[in-house]
């Protein structure tokens, strides 16, 4: 099951390991995709250097062999992981939220990897064609490193902590089911699908709770600042009365094609499920936190002070960056690219004749009032205005522009204060629902406007939004490179995405300048934190001022970074690491093709194939150059 989780700073991950929570909730929310491939009678999805030569029958063979390998283990996937369907537009699954948390769903994932890698093995790569080849590397890739995750000694380490305040089902599906999320609602079955899905999401809260006791009796619990601030969310949520709360929201919106009998038998039908089963699930929950898992989980916030911790997260370093990194060769990457965005914020500082030092520097745009938005509207309204001033610039940088319309949107209330400063839910492959950009407008005083263009260019457009729609409005690629992808890539592009800001003339103003500094210098702090705190044994209130002291972020923007990254290990080291790659594979495109290089032809060469992972990036990279070289 692939998961992506996408926002400023969110998360993203291949098909789910270990760690599978049902939800990667917004993760679903921004599943990306990777790698290319045309079916067999498609045009090739990046035009060759030369024609390639007529295929052989081997080679047609084999194609298909592994073409029907692809179909195969997409339709299984889809069978076992029903919200992937749904957020795909298929509503076959549709009224099952699925199993995720069970043993014998792991079971059932860790064999249907194993056997796709069988069936791959029984391919002969050697006579494929480029295109396919990638598709065959990446396939192969990802089908491994889900392996891995199911590793027994990393799936006692995972399974037993189901979710926390930053990754989990009940954060996610308050708004997936609300009637402005993913689910759609506008037949009569899908207000029944809707009702069958809460009964699923009932018995995987009570799973979850079985799940955490299985960790208090091996040992392997969470952190105390997480369970504190799940308990909160689940508070908060309960505070609302049934016919406030999200779950309340399809039948206040029925479409017109629902009579007016069956109006009131769903009205009354949603009410007694929100009462009778969804608010005691979520009480269950709750209070088992508060009363049994509070007094027993870990003061230590990394990993560092968890049993087998360590281990874990190495391996999360590796399967999020895709690349062979240590956690230590990453700290040090932090800390020299943290140096070079501080030289450049001085030249900032110095250009717009700020007097005092970088520090007072970075107060002065955390509490002048001119750099505060007037209110939530305003806010949304500048967002608007910049995706115009975006928008109008697109087709100078790319030949290809999503069909997929882009929607921005606070987010919602009941959700906010735990949220990131920005993040973004993919639309239907076919267009039919949009995009969304959401921005976070909790604690509004404490939000600052240079950092909006930054911001836009990662989680809208050309970063997230372009990223997957593309990739998945191509129908040339096979389901699992639409639909698939992995957290270096995907965050890694949103972060090129916001130097493209240079490029189309959005930070000549200075102070803009120092709002995409800024978003640099939180992905490099990343770095440093994220290791800091999960092998160097960093705590959480050293760790929200190292952000503080090199960023003009405020105490609750760094709070919640920091609590997120305590949360979910590693994820925040994928940003930095995919772009820093980007950024080496076209300026070494620019360098080796001169005049040749048309950067249109190599966004198209980074975007039309999917989500990479890094290594297999850069090969396609480096094939691209020496054709264009030849040519």
């Amino acid at each position: 099951m692939t998961v992506i989780f996408i926002d400023r700073g969110t998360f993203v991950k291949t098909r789910l390991t270990a760690a599978a929570l049902l939800l990667a909730a917004s993760a679903l929310a921004g599943c990306a995709t990777t790698a290319p491939v045309e079916p067999a009678s498609a045009a090739p999805l990046v035009a060759e250097a030369s024609p390639p030569a007529a295929p052989t029958a081997t080679a047609d063979t084999e194609r298909e062999k592994l073409f029907a390998l692809f179909k195969a283990s997409d339709e299984a996937s889809l069978q076992r992981n029903p919200l992937q369907a749904l957020f795909r537009g298929d509503m076959r699954y549709a009224d099952r939220l699925g199993d995720n948390i069970t043993d014998a769903y792991f079971a059932a994932e860790k064999a249907a990897a194993e056997a796709d890698l069988g069936a791959l093995a029984r391919i002969d790569r050697s006579v494929l064609k480029p295109t396919d080849q990638l598709a065959y590397d990446v396939f192969k890739f990802s089908t491994e490193d889900t392996l891995r995750g199911y590793q027994p000694e990393l799936l006692l380490l995972s399974k037993v902590r189901p979710m926390n305040h930053f990754f989990g089902i009940h954060t996610f599906y308050p708004t997936f089911a609300s009637g402005k999320g993913a689910a759609p609602f506008k037949t009569l079955t899908d207000y029944e699908n809707n009702l069958k899905r809460h009964a699923d999401f009932v018995t995987y809260m009570d799973r979850a709770i079985g799940r955490w006791r299985e960790g208090l009796a091996s040992g392997v619990v969470d952190t105390r600042l997480t369970t504190r601030n799940m308990i909160e969310q689940l508070t908060t949520q309960l505070a609302q009365k049934p016919e406030d709360s999200p779950y309340f929201g399809p039948v206040k919106q029925f479409p017109d094609s629902v009579s007016a009998a069956d109006r009131a038998r769903l009205t009354a039908a949603y009410r007694a499920s929100i009462s009778g089963q969804l608010y005691p699930a979520l009480t269950r929950v709750r209070n088992f936190l508060r009363s049994e898992y509070l007094p027993k989980a870990r003061d230590g916030v990394g990993l560092l002070s968890m049993k087998g911790g360590p281990e874990l997260y190495r391996y999360q370093v590796q399967s999020t960056t895709t690349l062979p990194l240590t956690p230590e060769e990453i700290h040090q990457t932090g800390l020299s690219e943290v140096a070079r965005i501080t030289a450049e914020m001085e030249k900032v500082r110095q250009e717009v004749g700020f007097k005092g030092t970088l520090k007072q520097f970075f107060e002065h745009l955390r509490t002048d009032p001119k750099f505060k938005p007037k209110s939530r509207d305003a806010l949304t309204q500048g967002y608007y205005a910049v995706g115009k001033q975006v928008d109008a610039k697109l087709p100078e940088y790319f030949s290809t522009i999503p069909r997929a319309k882009l929607v921005i949107r606070p987010y919602e209330p009941f959700r906010e204060k735990f949220e990131a400063g920005g993040s973004y839910e993919q639309g239907t492959p076919d267009g039919s629902r949009p995009g969304t950009f959401y921005f976070n407008a909790y604690d509004l005083p404490s939000r600052t406007t240079p950092g909006m263009t930054t911001l836009y260019l990662h989680e809208g457009a050309p970063g997230h939004h372009f990223q997957i729609s593309l990739a998945q409005e191509n129908e040339a690629l096979p389901p699992f490179m639409r639909f698939g992808g992995n957290t270096a890539f995907v965050e890694g592009w949103a972060l090129y995405a916001e130097t493209l800001g240079y490029d189309m003339g959005f930070y000549r103003d200075p102070y803009q300048r120092m709002g995409t500094l800024d978003d640099e210098m939180l992905r490099a702090m990343r770095l440093v934190v994220d290791t800091g705190i999960h092998s160097k044994g960093w705590s959480r209130d050293q760790s929200i001022q190292y952000m503080i002291d090199h960023s003009s972020m405020g105490k609750t923007d760094a709070t919640a970074e920091v609590e997120r990254y305590i949360a979910i290990p590693s994820q925040a080291l994928a940003y930095k690491i995919g772009a820093l790659t980007i950024q080496r594979l076209r300026k070494k495109a620019e360098a080796e093709l001169g005049p040749k290089f048309d950067v249109k032809d190599f966004h198209a060469q980074v975007l039309m194939t999917g989500a990479l992972p890094l290594a297999i990036l850069e090969q396609k990279i480096d094939r691209w150059i020496a054709e264009r070289k030849a040519a």
